[in-house]
């Protein structure tokens, strides 16, 4: 029997982060998972400025940042338009890589055990987590963040619900320029040209020396126009946006193609002594509404900072003491807002109601009329340095 502060079940990202956290505090915890490096996985593959601002106060932004790639600079097109190039701030890494680079980052004094969890009982006191080689190991607190996987919550007696079955589908593949180097942007996104083509965009980001490309749309598993898009990906994508190649221009898609469904789920019966959920164990997000780092950082965020350092400090860990997480505003304001934007960006994307086919044309008009302005005051700039410029006395070099 092995005994612990903390354990954590799952070593994807909000369990990687939570361990490196908690060890970064003294906390004594121990991480458990069956892979000494995280396998590959299709999942998230950029983090925004705001996301990251989040991770920060984990102290494990610098590390994911180094091992991203920054875009500096994106294009917004629709149309075949550019509607306007603005800075950005976000940072292209895959899914396998940001963990594994969280991974690294965990302190000696978190110990991580290569096994898979059989069985876990829970009291108001101690829990007991039980390995695939018979060892237990005994915990005040079990952080529960299996991702996706139901047979330990089904063993719990927690309750998958679905709110919205394959709500949205996430499509991944590298682009290729045909007859140059390089795409003339450094990173893109392109909204779809029609409400009938179900998508919502397609963003394209570098990492590394790759151009990644994340198409995100709205249709069934059986449509026939997804089995297109795994075997002749450039025929599909130029049906889906004939005007892409305007500003694109040719393109070749290298590499195999990724399809993987979001359904919208929520865990019902959590409220359970000793146990907390965290990221999708605890509720899932839509991959194209980009809100699911949000909800793992600001679980694993709210954890570490605020409520498992004020539960070690009294005895017991019942539900009650527990709740204080699930009740903590800061993540019922970050989850409510992953939902409202999942079903707001599927309406403004394929319904044809008046108000979101107004809602669409607003905004196409709102960013032309945004990128006029910024196009506008970069040149006024321009001017005023060369008006400055011109001002300044000419020195000669020395010869």
């Amino acid at each position: 029997m092995r005994y612990t502060d903390v354990a954590i079940v799952g070593g994807g990202l909000a369990g990687s982060i939570i361990a490196a956290t908690l060890g970064r505090a003294g906390i004594d915890a121990v991480l458990i998972d069956p892979h000494p490096r995280y396998p590959a996985d299709f999942r998230c593959e950029k983090l925004s400025a705001s996301q990251l601002a989040i991770l920060h106060r984990t102290g494990l932004a610098d590390a994911a940042m180094r091992a991203g790639t920054h875009d500096r600079k994106v294009w917004i097109a629709r149309f075949g338009y550019l509607l306007q190039k603005r800075p950005s701030d976000q940072y292209g890494i895959l899914y396998d890589a940001l963990v594994n680079t969280i991974r690294d980052e965990i302190p000696p004094n978190v110990e991580r055990i290569v096994s898979k969890v059989m069985a876990i009982a829970t009291s108001a006191e101690r829990q007991s987590v039980t390995l695939a080689e018979g060892e237990q190991i005994s915990a005040r607190l079990i952080v529960l963040a299996t991702g996706l996987n139901i047979g330990l919550r089904h063993m719990l007696g927690l309750e998958r619900r679905v709110i919205s079955e394959c709500h949205s589908i996430t499509i991944g593949f590298d682009m290729v320029p045909s007859g140059r180097p390089t795409f003339d942007f450094p990173a893109l996104t392109y909204y779809p040209e029609r409400s009938t083509d179900r998508a919502a965009y397609l963003t394209l980001f570098p990492i590394g020396d790759a151009m990644r490309a994340n198409l995100m749309v709205y249709r069934g598993m059986d449509d026939p126009w997804l089995r297109e898009m795994r075997h002749q990906p450039e025929a599909a994508l130029h049906a889906l946006m004939p005007r892409l190649k305007r500003i694109a221009g040719d393109f070749k898609i290298d590499g195999p193609v990724k399809i993987r469904p979001a359904d919208l789920y929520v865990t019902h019966g959590y409220r359970q002594h000793g146990m907390v959920l965290v990221g999708d164990a605890f509720a899932t997000s839509c991959p194209a509404a980009g809100t699911g780092s949000d909800k793992v950082f600001t679980d694993a965020e709210r954890l570490c900072n605020v409520h498992i350092p004020r539960w070690l400090m009294s005895n017991g860990m019942d539900a009650n003491k527990i709740a204080a997480f699930y009740d903590d505003p800061v993540k019922i304001a970050c989850d409510a807002a992953s939902t409202t934007k999942a079903y707001q960006l599927r309406s403004i994307s394929i319904d044809n109601g008046l108000q979101w086919r107004a809602a669409r044309w607003a905004r196409f008009v709102t960013r032309a009329v945004q990128g006029k302005l910024r196009q506008a005051q970069y040149l006024l700039g321009s001017d005023a340095r060369q008006v400055e410029n011109e001002g300044q006395p000419h020195v000669r070099k020395a010869a």
